[in-house]
Formats: structure tokens, C-alpha cells, sequence
């Protein structure tokens, strides 16, 4: 069977997509980031503030992603939407840093992640962790190659195992005795840097969000996409906001601020309040089915995107390729997963990453201003933002906060990664070139 002769299937509904979502986005973060935003802002109130301001940005940034996608129903979601607005250099250098970077760096991280609270239940000699993290990243590859549809169904058991537990912890930690009302008191205080603090929530919220628009790489594969898309996009969004706010308020309810000695071991003090001695085991468990769930989500959507700039020729052809039996973009997978490897035993790619996160956020804000180059285009007769142009507004003012804090905080880092974005040029003019060949 030639390359081209088998084609992504549109096969998935609007459970799995909101199951991707909520999968996707929630993983170990929803265990460390409250604990450091905690610190950083100092009262329950400034936290909870800085959680519905995200909640509310985010909302709107889904409104926007939920009109794109409607638009350009097909594999690559923010790739596609910026080749369409800006042409096809800026989607390529967006698709440059996600192949060798971002995508391999954040799978590397899951799969380490995952390793490592492996480690706290059954003791892994150092030198074999990164040989366990390498062998997960293999196996879930292998899966989302060969079992589309169990793949899917993993995602929605995990996703709903996950949610579950934050449930119980939420509903059980205010309704039990362990907690006190004492430990969210003085319930509001001024940080003495507010700045500082504004800087440390905001962003410690922006990337516990960060990846929501993700999904929208395997719109190609979402059936009736033109609905099922915004809606898996707002359910998705809405479901992470509510999460965030409730676990957040009642791990301060069981832990008092002063008494959060780091991030990493701030779950482990909320499941000994719970749960006794056994509570870092029993949430070190929680936090392998969440990071699981996650990397089999991201490895899962992340290929679309590789394979979208083959089939534009922005890339080796080959990447295009769909698998005959399986209708998977295998060759996509393999890539992703190799170059995940090779970061995972260099043992840099958390350096590496670092250098990526004001690039990112910049084509995300870029993406979603796309929406008023389209308004100015002919009526696509799909979904529409609500809002418009308020809701891209508030979205691309808080994001132009969130870039300013990254930038102040890191603004090494953000400088070199802008250049190694520019670096790709010549590469796109180099893969322009085979097209018309």
C-alpha cells in the first residue's frame, strides 16, 4: 500500500476529546504548583484570585482555539491555524521548536516524572531509572501506534480515575476532621512584593493550564468536529478550572501555608494528613495513573502535527505516512519517541526546555490574535467565539503579562530561545526548496 493510500480516521467522539483534555493537562502539576504559588502570593485569597483569573483566560483562549479549529477541522491544530494567518514560514518555525524540543522534552519529563515516584513505591536503583523511564516512553509509542482505540480508552479510564481522587480528596478533606479552618487564615494578605507574587502565580498558573489547546492537533481524527471540537475545548477548560480551585483550596485547608516546606514534598504532607504513613504512597500511586494518563494523551495527540508539516512538504515526506492496518501516523510516533529517548539519557532536556517557554507562549498569543485575520475573511459558518473581540482581549493582555514575568524572570533564557527559533529559517527555505523540486 502506497504512503498516501491510508488516511487518518475520524474515530474519536467528544468523550475521548474531553478525556485528552483533562488527561493531557492534569498530571503532576495539580500536586506541586499550588504549593509554590502558595508561597509566592501568600493567602488563600490571592491564590484563588489568580486561579479564576487564569480559569477565566483560558476560557477565552478556548473560545478563540474552538473558532479555529471549526474553521480548519484537520490534523496540526496551532500549526494549521498559523500557516492559514501568517503563511507558511511561522507555522514552520512554531513546528521546528514542538518536533525537536518542546514535544520530545515534555514527554521526557512525564516519563522521568513517572519514574522517579515509581521509585517511592518500589525502590529503583538510580542507574536503571532512566532505562524505566526509556522503556515507558517505548510502550506507550508502541500503543499509540497499534491500538488507536485502546489508547483512547486507557486515556478516558485514566482521566476518570484521576478526577475521581482529586474528588474524593476535595469532597473527604473538608468533610473530615483533618483539616481546620485556622490554616486558611488571615484569609487575605498583601504580599510585600506583589509584583514578585503576581509573577510566581501567574505563571505557576498559566502552565498548570498550559496544553488545553493541544487536542486540537487530532481534529483531523475527532468525529463531527465542527461541534465536538469547542465543546470538548469549553468542557475541557471548565472541568480544569473547577479542579484547580477546589484542590487547591482544600490542600490549603489541610496544609497552612507556613507549614509548606516545598513543592515536592507537598503532597506528600497533604496525603499524611489524610491518609496517615501510608499518604505518600497512596498519592505517589495517584501521581503515576495521572503522569501515565498524560504521556499516553500527549504522545497520542503531539505526532499530528509532525505528520500535518509532511503533508505539506515542510518536512520528509515520509512522516506523512499513515500506517494501512492501524491508521496511525507511525512514523511520527517513532520520531517523537526517539528523540524523547535521547533527551531522557543526555539528562539536559530540562535545561533545554527551559529555554522554550517564552517562544511557546508567544505562538500560542499569536494563534489566538489569528482569530481577527480571520474575522476579516469570508463567513466560515461555524462556531463563533463568544465574546469577540473581548474574549481574544483578555487572553492576549494576560498572556502579554504572563511573557513580561517570563521575560523579567529569564530573560537569558527567552533571548536564546527566540534565536533558536530564527535558526530554523534556513531549514524551512531548505525543505521549500525539495517541495518545488
Amino acid at each position: 500500500m502506497s504512503e498516501g493510500s491510508a488516511t487518518l480516521v475520524r474515530r474519536y467522539g467528544l468523550a475521548t476529546a474531553v478525556a485528552i483534555i483533562v488527561g493531557q493537562v492534569i498530571a503532576v502539576g495539580i500536586f506541586l504548583v499550588p504549593a509554590g504559588m502558595a508561597r509566592s502570593v501568600g493567602s488563600p485569597a490571592w491564590l484563588l484570585a489568580i486561579w479564576v483569573i487564569m480559569g477565566v483566560m483560558t476560557l477565552c483562549g478556548a473560545f478563540c482555539y474552538s473558532e479555529l479549529a471549526s474553521r480548519f477541522p484537520e490534523a496540526g491544530g496551532t500549526y494549521v491555524y498559523l500557516r492559514e494567518a501568517y503563511g507558511d514560514l511561522f507555522a514552520f518555525l512554531f513546528g521546528w521548536i514542538v518536533l525537536l524540543v518542546l514535544d520530545p522534552g515534555l514527554t521526557a519529563i512525564f516519563a522521568i516524572g513517572l519514574t522517579s515516584y515509581l521509585d517511592r513505591i518500589i525502590a529503583i536503583p538510580t542507574p536503571y531509572q532512566p532505562f524505566v523511564a526509556a522503556f515507558v516512553v517505548v510502550a506507550v509509542a508502541a500503543l499509540n501506534i497499534v491500538g488507536a482505540r485502546l489508547g483512547s480508552e486507557i486515556i478516558k479510564v485514566l482521566t476518570v480515575t484521576k478526577v475521581a481522587f482529586l474528588l474524593f480528596i476535595v469532597v473527604f478533606g473538608f468533610l473530615s476532621d483533618k483539616g481546620n479552618s485556622a490554616n486558611l487564615a488571615p484569609f487575605f494578605v498583601t504580599p510585600p512584593d506583589v509584583v514578585g507574587a503576581m509573577a510566581g502565580g501567574l505563571v505557576g498558573a498559566f502552565f498548570s493550564f498550559a496544553g488545553w489547546w493541544e487536542l486540537t492537533r487530532i481534529a483531523g481524527e475527532i468525529r463531527d468536529p465542527e461541534r465536538n471540537l469547542p465543546r470538548a475545548l469549553i468542557l475541557g477548560v471548565l472541568i480544569l478550572t473547577v479542579i484547580y480551585i477546589s484542590v487547591s483550596g482544600v490542600f490549603l485547608y489541610l496544609v497552612p501555608t507556613a507549614g509548606i516546606t516545598s513543592d515536592e514534598t507537598f503532597a506528600a504532607q497533604v496525603g499524611e494528613v489524610l491518609f496517615g504513613t501510608a499518604g505518600a504512597a497512596v498519592f505517589s500511586a495517584v501521581v503515576i495513573a495521572s503522569v501515565l494518563g498524560s504521556l499516553v494523551a500527549y504522545m497520542m495527540v503531539s505526532p499530528r502535527l509532525y505528520y500535518a508539516m509532511a503533508r505539506d512538504g515542510l518536512f520528509f515526506r515520509s512522516v506523512a505516512a499513515v500506517h494501512p492496518k492501524f491508521e496511525t501516523p507511525y512514523v511520527a510516533i517513532v520520531i517523537q519517541a526517539i528523540l524523547a529517548l535521547v533527551l531522557i539519557f543526555s539528562g539536559s532536556f530540562q535545561e533545554i526546555l527551559s529555554l522554550f517557554f517564552f517562544v511557546v507562549v508567544v505562538f500560542i498569543a499569536a494563534t489566538v490574535a489569528s482569530i481577527f485575520v480571520f474575522r476579516r475573511r469570508p463567513d466560515h459558518g461555524g462556531f463563533k467565539a463568544p465574546g469577540y473581540p473581548l474574549s481574544p482581549l483578555i487572553f492576549l493582555v494576560i498572556t502579554a503579562v504572563v511573557l513580561f514575568f517570563i521575560a523579567y524572570e529569564h530573560p537569558e533564557r527567552s533571548f536564546i530561545g527566540v534565536g533558536l527559533v530564527i535558526l530554523g529559517v534556513p531549514v524551512y527555505y531548505l525543505f521549500r526548496r525539495r517541495r518545488t523540486v
